[in-house]
């Protein structure tokens, strides 16, 4: 007797969207890097295409992180002070498949840097690696709505990943991406409904630019609201496989800045010896969110410590092998 094995049918894939450019496309990138393109929900591949793997950023400053904690000194500290040899690091030894660099110089409570300083910071750091790049501002949008035009002016051709665009600022950053080529990062505070409105105000600024959209529908750290973030993320997937265009982008999350701004990553084992050592304690609550992420549909993880990507990138490599019948 022959048995059918029932499967879901989709209505549509998610788009791709195409990061970096090589010197034969107008910029300096040793490769691109494709992401999204799903054709089913995460790793189900009998179900459908899965045509390219999760990729995994590591983030780094454009100053010394003096809030990361003393833990990552041993990993960064030798080069936190310079961002192009930071860059070079997580790449050439911790093996990095992007770098976003947060350009937090240029939050008055740090630095204060002018925009000149900035340009400079991602020069140094396209100058370093052959990586695409992700450029994200101090998180002050009064601040980074000056950033973002100038420092993608400074990049084009580099199709970086620029962000971010908020519901009440997504202008300038978007008109900054039109105008030199440039993806998108449209960030929502983890509601389905403003993701959505996001991205169609967006679109109706230029209907090119729906297809350099890259999600950020804002994620929590494991027990801090993970599983919210989570239902948010499995929605729109469903939603862009089930025919929502202005669903279907690929998505990122920032594991590592959540991850690790919790008191179970962050408490030295001498104020909770209960807890056990402190860095194994914070990798392993960096690795459990993103383990959790992958399974949402997330295409751009960046993390923060290097033994974690290690982890998930051996997790992903199991993941994508075809489990088609």
């Amino acid at each position: 007797m022959t048995v059918e094995i029932l499967k879901e049918k989709y209505r549509n894939t998610v788009g791709e969207v195409v990061l970096g450019a090589t010197r034969e496309q107008g910029g300096t990138r040793s490769h691109t890097i494709t992401v999204g393109g799903e054709g089913a929900l995460p790793f189900l591949h009998f179900e459908g295409s899965i045509p390219n793997r999760p990729v995994l950023a590591l983030e780094i400053w454009d100053l010394a992180p003096a809030e990361w904690g003393p833990l990552f000194e041993k990993y960064y500290g030798d080069v936190w002070s310079d961002p192009g040899a930071w860059a070079s690091k997580c790449v050439d030894q911790y093996g990095a498949d992007l770098i976003q660099l947060r350009l937090k110089g240029a939050d008055p409570d740090t630095k204060g840097a002018a925009v000149e300083e900035c340009i400079a910071a991602v020069k140094k750091v396209l100058e370093a690696v052959g990586v695409p790049l992700i450029v994200v501002g101090c998180g002050k949008p009064e601040i980074d709505n000056a950033l973002y035009a100038p420092i993608a002016e400074a990049a084009a051709g580099e199709k970086l990943l620029i962000g971010v665009a908020e519901l009440e600022s997504y202008k300038a950053v978007t008109s900054a991406c039109m105008a030199n080529q440039h993806n998108l990062i449209a960030q929502s505070p983890i509601d389905i409904n403003i993701c959505k409105q996001l991205n169609i105000l967006i679109a109706e600024m230029s209907t090119a630019m729906a297809n350099r959209i890259i999600i950020d529908p804002t994620i929590a750290a494991l027990g801090y609201g993970i599983e919210y973030s989570y239902s948010i993320m499995e929605r729109a997937r469903n939603g862009a496989l089930q025919g929502d265009k202005m669903l279907a982008m690929p998505m990122i999350g920032n594991v590592g800045i959540e991850a690790w701004r919790t008191k179970e990553a962050n408490q030295p084992e001498a104020d909770e010896p209960a807890w056990g050592e402190q860095e194994e304690r914070g990798i392993l609550w960096e690795a459990t969110t993103a383990m959790a992420y992958l399974q949402s549909g997330i295409d751009i993880m960046v993390l923060r410590h290097p033994e974690t990507l290690k982890v998930i990138k051996a997790t992903i490599d199991d993941l994508m092998q075809d489990n088609s019948y």
